[in-house]
């Protein structure tokens, strides 16, 4: 989490370009690939996480944007582009649908509005998910976005890096608090299990940036107090709506890895 301005530093790793690494992508550098292959050395088949947890996101976006009316969706903590980003998946179904990007990588920023070139129905906001009212008040939020109806609110993958005393379930309440009846959120964050993998790759984190936190199923769904959530509940990522081969797939056919990134709905009643 960098601040608004900050320049591209390639000699600090970026929780965003190390994610972009584990995906396969060229948008990161040599300090970013040294984590990276810390992951895939040390702890072999952590990578799934990454995937797992964009392939849900992916999922949710579609299912938003096929079998709701909501046409705009806030993306908090968005993290560098890849194939099928937000506003791709919901434009694809539906394609009014507007989005803002909310991230302060300089990176992610760059890239971010390389988009608005293309696509004038996305916006980049480059304030901390830690500061939500200066989310909600910037002019590029307030241009996009219609308050007086249903947004989604997308929350894949930030949470377990917004640390306890930095009030995780605060952020989520305000936007609950500001957003209308019908309204989606949706949520991926790390699981922690009983097992050494958990406390190898809470470690590698919290070494390299000084946040990642792996937080139990209780304390996930705690997060999403006040709203309510659908089907399937919150379950590991891969297990949360699966389309194609993973349909005949439970809990006991995954790997530890793939259980320790969980993905869930919730609606504003």
């Amino acid at each position: 989490m960098t601040h608004e301005g900050s320049a591209i530093d390639p000699t600090r790793p970026s929780i965003a370009r190390v994610y972009d690494y584990l995906l396969g992508g060229k948008d990161n550098y040599a300090v970013d690939r040294e984590i990276g292959d810390t992951f895939k050395r040390d702890l072999p088949g952590s990578v799934a996480i990454a995937f797992a947890n964009r392939a849900a996101l992916i999922r949710a976006v579609g299912e938003i944007a096929k079998t709701t009316g909501i046409r705009q969706f806030m993306d908090l903590g968005s993290g560098l582009p890849t194939a099928d980003n937000v506003h791709q998946v919901a434009q694809r179904h539906a394609p009014e649908s507007r989005v803002v990007y909310v991230d302060t990588d300089a990176q992610v920023l760059v890239h971010g509005r390389a988009l608005l070139e293309n696509n004038d129905l996305t916006r980049v906001v480059a304030v901390d998910v830690r500061d939500p009212e200066g989310i909600r008040r910037h002019p590029a939020t307030l241009e996009m976005i219609d308050f007086s109806r249903p947004v989604a609110v997308i929350l894949s993958a930030i949470l377990h890096h917004v640390n306890d005393d930095e009030d995780p379930a605060g952020i989520v309440r305000y936007w609950r608090d500001q957003v209308p009846s019908g309204s989606c959120f949706f949520l991926s964050h790390f699981r922690s299990g009983d097992n050494p993998e958990t406390v190898a790759a809470e470690k590698v984190l919290q070494q390299t940036f000084g946040r990642g936190r792996w937080r139990t199923d209780a304390e996930i769904g705690a997060l999403l107090d006040g709203l309510e959530i659908l089907d399937p509940g919150i379950v590991p990522a891969p297990l949360w709506r699966p389309d194609g081969s993973d349909r005949a797939r439970g809990e006991e056919d995954l790997t530890v890895w793939e259980r320790l990134i969980v993905a869930g709905m919730a609606r504003k009643t």
